[in-house]
């Protein structure tokens, strides 16, 4: 057995993880030695109880072969802390997950990553807030996390993939229980633009216990994490209480103080958490190289053209950072002033194209 085999067959004992997998380490040198450890030596190892000793011990290498057949049939990529496309923010975690079930591709830009956060149950403020986030986010070239729950998480992903930007979506449980199920089809859109990543075993079922398991990675995947709503006892506190101890930015969205919803991010931005009013507020904290800014750029304008067709495609090409007048773009295109400015307005809505004085229009990059 192989050392990536190893870590896969370790991770699916739920209790194990990255804290005392690296106890064992130490004692038996690899992955491999620790599958072949009498049930005696693991007791030995501070943190490894009878329970996980006897779980370790009765894996066996069919429950690892069905897995990975499973996991290739769904199309995932299964990653372990020693690759080197395991994230970089989330190898820098005191408990990065041994193993990630990744649906999707990953890539170096989404090191420029912002979590958001909030209720299952928001309101109508919440959910356009979480929307307008996600999409002003992605359109600066982040990417933006969470966690595919109802309520902001869902507003938050969609807002990103609105933009054509990416979204990263972090799940509590296996791939063969996605949850909510009504997000099956959201999940599908976020694989095309990005990926969701669980680090459960296959079969794992959304227990309540996984979530904030789940919330740590949210954050750790993230530079920064936004609390748009959250009551009392929200898992999104739970997610931003992680994101201090990792060493992350937190950010609040004031709320109202009579409202339940708005407890959470008032409560923080008390405590001394940034206060936001738009995007700009995190944006300016962090700098984005060049290279990333403008490839994410360049996504947002193919997916544009393509859900508008050739005609804006065409109009697009056709402007430069030269100014041109709209009665130039009607005698080039031949099409009538309505067409035309319908276009126009669409892309300048994509900030692709800039209305100057004198109706003169010109491209933004």
């Amino acid at each position: 057995m192989k050392r990536f085999e190893a870590l896969v067959s370790l991770n699916m004992v739920l209790d194990v993880g990255s804290i005392r997998l690296n106890r064992m380490l130490e004692a038996f040198g690899s992955a491999e030695d620790i599958l072949k450890a009498p049930q005696d030596k693991l007791l030995q190892v501070q943190g490894i109880g009878a329970g996980i000793a006897a779980k370790i011990a009765a894996l066996k290498a069919e429950d690892l072969d069905k897995e990975l057949a499973e996991a290739k049939k769904l199309s995932l990529r299964i990653l372990t802390i020693d690759d080197s496309d395991y994230p970089e923010n989330l190898l820098q975690i005191y408990d990065p997950p041994i193993v990630l079930y990744v649906l999707g591709s990953m890539v170096a830009a989404d090191k420029f990553s912002i979590a958001i956060v909030g209720s299952r149950q928001a309101s109508f403020y919440g959910l356009s807030s979480a929307e307008k986030f996600g999409f002003d986010l992605a359109q600066k070239g982040f990417t933006v996390v969470s966690g595919m729950a109802r309520g902001i998480d869902t507003a938050a992903h969609r807002g990103a993939l609105k933009q054509g930007g990416r979204t990263l979506a972090v799940i509590g449980s296996g791939f063969n229980h996605l949850y909510p199920e009504e997000n099956r089809k959201l999940a599908e859109k976020i694989s095309e633009n990005g990926a969701v990543i669980s680090e459960f075993p296959l079969n794992t079922l959304p227990f309540p216990q996984n979530f904030p398991r789940r919330n740590r990675v949210v954050s750790g995947l993230s530079l920064g994490v936004l609390v748009v709503e959250a009551a009392r006892n929200s898992g999104a506190l739970i997610t931003s209480d992680f994101a201090l101890e990792q060493g992350r930015e937190v950010f609040a969205l004031p709320g109202k103080v009579d409202s339940v919803a708005s407890f959470g991010p008032n409560a923080l931005i008390q405590q001394g958490a940034k206060l936001v009013f738009s995007a700009e507020d995190i944006i300016q904290e962090y700098i984005i190289p060049e290279a990333v800014a403008g490839e994410t750029k360049k996504v947002q304008e193919e997916v544009f053209i393509e859900e508008t067709g050739d005609e804006a495609s065409w109009v697009c090409n056709m402007l430069s950072k030269e100014p041109v007048s709209l009665d130039e773009l009607v005698e080039k295109t031949n099409m009538d002033i309505p067409r035309i400015s319908d276009i126009l307005l669409k892309l300048r809505l994509k900030k692709l194209v800039k209305e100057l004085p004198g109706k003169q229009f010109a491209r933004c990059n």
